[in-house]
C-alpha cells in the first residue's frame, strides 16, 4: 500500500525532501496561492501548525498556479509573501500542478485514495487533504472549509 512516505517533493527554497520525513505525523496537505480570495486561510493554517505541531501535526503547502493564475510568483516571491503577510513557518514546497496530465504524483494519489474523493479534480486553491499517522489519506476538505473547522478531525487523529 502506498503511503505519504513514498513521495518526494521539492522544498520551496531548497532541494528534494522525502515526505518520509513526516512519517508518524498527521499531515494536512494544501494547495495554496498568494492572489486568491482564500489566501487569508494562510493565517488559519499557521494557527493550526502552531497549536498542534508539537503534538504531531504537519502542514504541507504546495503553491499552485492552475486556478486563474493566482500563484504567478517565483519561489522567492512566494516565500517573501508568505513570511511578510502571514508569518508562515510550516513547510512550503515548489509550485506544482494538482490537476490534469501534469498533476504531481502526490496529488494524483491523494485524489485517488482519499475516502470520498472519487478521483475528482481539486476544485480551487486551498483544498485540503488530511493524512493520518499511518500515512494513509483520511479526509478531503473543500477550499471554502476554513482551517479551524478541521481542528476536531485533527484532534481525533492526534
Amino acid at each position: 500500500m502506498t503511503t505519504l512516505s513514498d513521495f518526494t517533493s521539492r522544498r520551496l527554497m531548497g532541494g528534494p525532501e522525502a515526505l518520509s520525513t513526516y512519517a508518524g505525523k498527521v499531515a494536512l496537505i494544501v494547495n495554496v496561492a498568494s492572489h486568491c480570495g482564500n489566501t487569508p486561510q494562510y493565517a488559519g493554517l499557521e494557527a493550526l501548525w502552531e497549536r498542534y505541531g508539537k503534538d504531531g501535526l504537519v502542514i504541507l503547502g504546495f503553491p499552485c498556479n492552475q486556478f486563474d493564475a493566482q500563484e504567478p510568483g517565483t519561489d522567492e516571491e512566494i516565500a517573501a509573501f508568505c513570511d511578510l503577510n502571514y508569518g508562515v513557518t510550516f513547510p512550503l514546497f515548489k509550485k506544482i500542478d494538482v490537476n490534469g496530465q501534469a498533476a504531481d504524483p502526490l496529488y494524483k494519489w491523494l485524489k485517488r485514495e482519499t475516502p470520498g474523493s472519487c478521483n475528482r479534480d481539486v476544485e480551487w486553491n486551498f483544498a485540503k487533504f488530511l493524512v493520518g499517522r499511518d500515512g494513509a489519506p483520511v479526509k478531503r476538505f473543500g477550499d471554502k472549509v476554513e482551517p479551524e473547522e478541521i481542528a476536531p478531525d485533527i484532534e481525533r487523529l492526534l
